[in-house]
């Protein structure tokens, strides 16, 4: 991505990548996860930010994961874990699934104390909860680290929308509507007056429909 794109040269191009039902849910249907990550790999990210949510919720795929090590040239992971959830062994099974070449804990002074010999480093900002803003600045400065893609759930997208440190919003609409009731956090933690501009669009002949917005400056 250019670099003049980004709303400041402080910190990363930062781009969430969605899949979503045609009520802007993001839970509650089947995604289809191969096309998902097809688009996904449009920004060639150094950085993936996720949250502990979900990494919380993909703990028995990990489990049966192979573990062939780190991918060498590949992105970093930084998963947002302000409460101390994510379990040692989680840590350990991240660094190794194959996916990323490293694994950052992000953690404020406030997380429970973590204890000795940690399978990966860990980058304190904030009190209470991590301070997004600092942590981007700080992945930005690290070598290459120019575009962070955010593969997360719709809380730390909408902290992200609120605290306007989002560059792109990518939806990839499914045509599904979820099976069952959703909490669409995103839309409820985010200023409900945010206006996008429409960068791209693309239709599949499956029904799909990628969306690429910008939040209108």
């Amino acid at each position: 991505m250019p670099r003049e794109t980004r709303d400041s040269e402080e910190r990363p191009y930062v781009v969430a990548h969605v899949a979503v039902a045609l009520d802007g849910a993001t839970t509650g249907f089947e995604p289809d996860v191969g096309r998902f990550y097809e688009l996904a790999a449009t920004w060639r990210e150094d950085v993936t930010l996720v949250g502990a949510d979900t990494m919380l919720a993909q703990e028995q795929a990990l489990a049966a994961a192979p573990r062939p090590g780190p991918l060498e040239g590949g992105p970093l992971l930084a998963v947002v874990d302000s409460r101390g959830r994510v379990d040692d062994w989680v840590w350990e099974a991240l660094r190794d699934v194959g996916h990323w070449s490293e694994v950052l804990a992000l953690h404020a002074e406030a997380t429970p104390p973590r204890g000795g010999g940690r399978p990966v480093q860990e980058l304190v900002t904030g009190t209470e909860r991590v301070d997004l803003a600092a942590a981007l600045e700080i992945l930005g400065g690290r070598a290459g680290g120019e575009v962070v893609r955010v593969d997360s759930g719709g809380a730390l997208i909408g902290v992200l929308l609120g605290a306007g440190l989002l560059d792109e919003v990518s939806l990839l609409v499914h045509p599904r509507l979820p099976g069952v009731r959703t909490h669409r956090l995103w839309h409820g933690s985010a200023p409900a007056a945010i206006r996008f501009d429409l960068i791209a669009s693309r239709a599949f002949e499956d029904g799909l429909v990628w969306l690429r917005y910008r939040p209108a400056r």
